[in-house]
């Protein structure tokens, strides 16, 4: 497209409406894909159906070029976003008000689907009038503006939201409850598994989470492999002796269901590739533990449940909650102690301290808020983009009603008859082969205990990681890329895009490796890899302009994000299922081997690309 086909003010406001247009096509992606699978488990839904379900609902982003044709040749691209952003504001509105109905599970998934179906037809228009507003120089140059829009509401629904609703739970419902715990050089008595006995609440006495000792030391000359292990053994069975892990209990229950050949495989690449058993046993020495006791004051009411969440809140990051970290309590085992596991890591050899936290809320008032919020920002976004979108002449219907299903298959037709149209679709498929895997897993990493081969950070300190630090680097790597792709062209920063999308995994091999404990060193390592995506992904958003060129530009862009949106899910799904059977360390080394793919499809697709795509137009 040149200038000629767009008016001055189109091309002199793109600053206007390319943020916020990018922003709203984000935020609700995440809050489908991400947000709502965190927000299930708050509300105590099985692990089994969140993951289930919320896998089912990112079938509109995989499907949605079915319909593209109908917003080509139905209306304005202008139309479509403001119309879809007032019913995503409605959508999410509904969510709000069904979270606190007994049946909201059933109720939610519809309202979610809708905004599936919505925010990925909102994809199709957006992209489409980017195109239609936007020169070839300019695309290129707002390219980075643009990914860095869609991933800082990613970033905004992970890491604002989830802290908003959390912060809504802390304040909504139980007071807190915390355990002060101290390293020291030695004791003189070895832990025993011993449940306590609680007082009984008082007439007039709030219900509140109960602990015993709520000062507790251990000794960091550490302790003996089997007394260690018996202790961790005894309040992992006791715990789900009464239920608190229900939802542990049905994913296992499922796992035993497994078809015969799924088992074999499991077994074989366990086998193989799985991580060496270096389970301490004996009188190996190993961190010191001790256990904490938590209990509700009073009865739960029949039919509600209360999630009590233990975790470190502030203190030494060698000091950490290895069993017990959260317990779902309903009428049934109100009455009963949860029994908690806090041990030191082995290589701590000073005195220290940290502050343990028990945490519990209104849960459903919580994200009924939050999502009241994100209802209240979509209505925001129909008033603003009613009166900020251009109108730029070229966004007019393309075919007529009568000629539709004519229309329809010819957009289809038309696209897998472009040339090199095989290799476009390996490079959309495969460029973030390794880094659809990595996503999956990377928050999950900095979440897990060390003893799991995790990073053991709180979730506080994993939010500042990626929605502080990451944000930043991710900015930064969009911005950059953008410039450079409207410098010199594409072609010319492609070797170097892929480069940054695939080398700087390296980074989560030596974090899986060592498992630092300092802070500074994950926060540097992040950014690292953040960076390189923010600066790698640009080169995908750009091929998938260069592909869509063309008559049905809108509906041929649509199919390339229905294509990238496999490339994520294929890859996502079996990645949580090979990390549990090989561990970190060799799950991220496996994500460097599968940086190959990658490689070589942008080899191929290299020697196809006009050199002159994305750069600047010289002026005679």
């Amino acid at each position: 497209m040149t200038d000629d086909n767009q008016s001055k003010d189109v091309r002199a406001k793109p600053w206007r409406w390319v943020p916020s247009l990018y922003f709203a096509q984000g935020l609700p992606n995440v809050v489908v894909m991400s947000v709502s699978v965190i927000m299930f488990q708050r509300l105590g839904v099985s692990n089994a159906e969140t993951a289930f379900y919320t896998s089912l609902l990112n079938l509109p982003w995989v499907i949605k070029p079915l319909w593209s044709p109908l917003v080509d040749v139905i209306g304005t691209k202008r139309a479509w976003i403001v119309l879809i952003q007032f019913l995503m504001a409605i959508a999410l509105a509904g969510v709000a008000a069904v979270l606190p109905l007994q049946s909201f599970l059933t109720y939610s998934l519809v309202l979610l689907g809708i905004l599936a179906f919505s925010s990925a037809t909102h994809d199709i228009a957006a992209d489409g009038f980017y195109m239609l507003a936007l020169s070839s120089h300019s695309q290129a140059w707002f390219v980075g503006i643009r990914s860095t829009s869609f991933r800082l509401a990613l970033v905004t629904g992970l890491g604002l939201l989830v802290m908003l609703a959390g912060t809504l739970e802390s304040n909504t419902g139980l007071p807190v409850r915390e355990i002060e715990v101290e390293a020291v050089e030695s004791i003189s008595d070895t832990p025993t598994f011993e449940i306590p006995n609680f007082p009984t609440a008082s007439a007039n006495e709030s219900q509140q989470v109960l602990a015993s000792p709520t000062a507790l030391q251990i000794s960091f000359r550490g302790q003996t492999a089997n007394s260690v292990n018996s202790i961790v053994d005894a309040a992992r069975n006791w715990n789900t002796q009464h239920n608190f892990y229900a939802t542990e209990v049905s994913q296992a229950t499922s796992a035993g269901q497994k078809p015969g050949w799924l088992a074999a495989l499991e077994s074989g690449i366990r086998r193989w590739f799985g991580p060496a058993d270096k389970s301490s046993t004996g009188d190996q020495p190993v961190g010191g533990v001790g256990l904490v006791y938590l209990q509700l004051n009073r009865p739960v009411p029949i039919g509600e449940q209360i999630v009590v969440h233990l975790d470190r809140s502030s203190g030494d990051s060698n000091i950490r909650v290895i069993e017990g970290r959260r317990f779902v309590v309903n009428d049934a085992n109100a009455g009963v102690p949860m029994a908690a596991v806090i041990q030191l890591d082995a290589k701590l050899d000073q005195p220290a301290r940290a502050t343990l936290s028990a945490t519990s809320g209104n849960s459903v008032l919580a994200w009924s808020v939050t999502f009241g919020v994100l209802s209240a920002i979509f209505a925001a976004f129909f008033l603003y983009h009613t009166w900020a979108l251009p109108h730029p002449a070229a966004d007019v219907p393309h075919g007529n009603y009568g000629n539709f299903i004519d229309e329809f298959f010819q957009v289809f037709v038309s696209f897998f008859k472009k040339p090199g149209i095989a290799s476009g679709l390996a490079f959309l498929v495969l460029y973030r082969f390794a880094e659809a895997q990595l996503l999956k897993i990377a928050q999950l990493f900095m979440l897990d205990t060390y003893t799991r081969g995790g990073l053991g950070l709180t979730t506080s300190e994993v939010g500042f990681v990626y929605g502080t630090v990451g944000v930043v680097a991710l900015i930064l790597g969009g911005i950059l890329a953008g410039f450079a792709a409207a410098r010199n062209g594409l072609r010319t920063w492609l070797p170097w895009m892929v480069l940054a999308i695939n080398v700087p995994n390296v980074a989560y091999v030596f974090l899986a490796y060592f498992q630092p404990e300092n802070y500074l060193v994950i926060n540097l390592a992040v950014a690292i890899e953040q960076f390189g995506y923010g600066f790698g992904f640009a080169a995908y958003m750009l091929y998938m302009l260069y592909l869509a060129r063309g008559e049905h530009q809108t509906a041929h862009y649509a199919i390339c994000t229905g294509f990238m949106a496999l490339g994520m899910m294929l890859p996502g799904m079996w990645s949580g299922w090979l990390q549990e059977l090989i561990g970190y360390k060799h799950f991220f080394t496996w994500v460097i081997l599968a940086t190959i793919p990658s490689f070589l499809v942008t080899a191929i697709v290299y020697w196809n690309l006009d050199p002159t795509f994305g750069r600047r137009e010289e002026t005679p």
